[in-house]
């Protein structure tokens, strides 16, 4: 009796020092950042949010992508995941650039979109036929193309980022709206600009209205214009509404009756997408897009705002890669030389 009296005290006293034990650690448990342990950084990178961010690389202008690129990654810490869309032809050249150049360590997936989801839906127009390449349109197919994602970037090649990627990403969209796009009525400091240059910045210079089709869709021609450009897209949405096949509607309704061309506003994706998101898109930062660098060789904005800016895209006819061309060193700040030496940049005294 007196031993199995010895033998619970023994058990009594060792479950004690194990409650003791026990309540030692949670007072003064280390934290994993402070412990003496490895951490894998590589899954804390992949339980971070991913930012899917997407790229058209075109044949001719790839060195607009690799800037954007460059430019994107060197200014943020966020899990940035690249989608590069090409063509068949232009894939191989793209990733070669990517992998023999200091991008190699960005993340990266390079996505074929096939041409021919357009027949049919593409009006020939020898006014601009830069503007009728197969990549223009990859905008309005970003569900097909990008699957995983609720939340997806999509950046025109002519840009280069000066902010974090992840304030942009941030931008809210009110509930029901597939995608926020910058108003191109909506920064002060661009309005001389427009003047400046005879730009369009209303309906009535993007829509043909001495069509009936367009007046019966009641939009003011005096309506301000947006900017597909820069977008940040709810894919949940998108799909919902079944944006792509009304974008897909009016392109083939374009081919038939002649709705809009590149004669008006200078672009045949944009015409499409300001009817179907007509009052149904939230607001970008107006910071997180400043445009019209490439519509004239003359007009500059103050180095002042271009160094507050975001964003900068060179939409129009003069692009930063080519001559004549205005702010050309802040797009060459991002510049990678294409390895295979195949992209060369024009410069006057090349």
């Amino acid at each position: 009796m007196a031993l199995l009296k010895k033998v619970n005290q023994i058990l009594l006293l060792l479950l004690v020092l194990t409650v003791c034990a026990i309540l030692y650690r949670k007072v003064h448990q280390v934290p994993l950042a402070l412990r003496n342990e490895t951490v894998d950084l590589e899954n804390l990178e992949e339980m971070e949010e991913e930012i899917p961010v997407v790229i058209c690389a075109a044949a001719g202008r790839m060195g607009a992508a690799v800037a954007a690129i460059s430019s994107i990654y060197s200014n943020t810490e966020a899990n940035v995941l690249f989608y590069i869309v090409g063509l068949k032809t232009t894939i191989p050249h793209i990733r070669k650039w990517i992998e023999n150049s200091k991008l190699k360590e960005i993340k990266f997936k390079v996505v074929e979109f096939n041409p021919m989801v357009l027949k049919g839906k593409i009006r020939q127009d020898a006014s601009r036929p830069e503007l009728l390449q197969p990549l223009n349109f990859v905008r309005f197919y970003l569900p097909l193309l990008i699957q995983k994602h609720e939340k997806v970037i999509y950046l025109d090649d002519d840009v280069i980022v000066q902010g974090d990627i992840q304030e942009l990403y941030n931008t809210k969209l009110a509930p029901g709206h597939a995608a926020a796009f910058s108003d191109d009525c909506d920064l002060p400091s661009t309005h001389e600009m427009v003047r400046s240059v005879g730009m369009q910045n209303t309906y009535m210079g993007f829509l043909d209205y001495r069509k009936q089709a367009i007046r019966d869709l009641g939009i003011s021609p005096s309506t301000c214009t947006f900017n597909p450009g820069v977008i940040v897209g709810n894919m949940t949405e998108w799909k919902h509404q079944w944006i792509t096949q009304q974008l897909e509607k009016w392109m083939r309704r374009n081919v038939e009756e002649n709705l809009y061309s590149s004669t008006l506003g200078g672009g045949v994706a944009t015409s499409p997408m300001l009817i179907v998101f007509h009052g149904k898109y939230s607001s970008i930062n107006p910071m997180w897009h400043i445009r019209h660098l490439g519509w004239s060789p003359d007009a500059r904005y103050s180095e002042q705002f271009l160094q507050e800016a975001k964003l900068l895209h060179w939409n129009g006819r003069y692009k930063p890669w080519d001559y004549p061309s205005v702010h050309t060193d802040l797009w060459e700040n991002w510049f990678i030389p294409d390895p295979s030496g195949k992209f060369k940049l024009t410069r006057p005294d090349s």
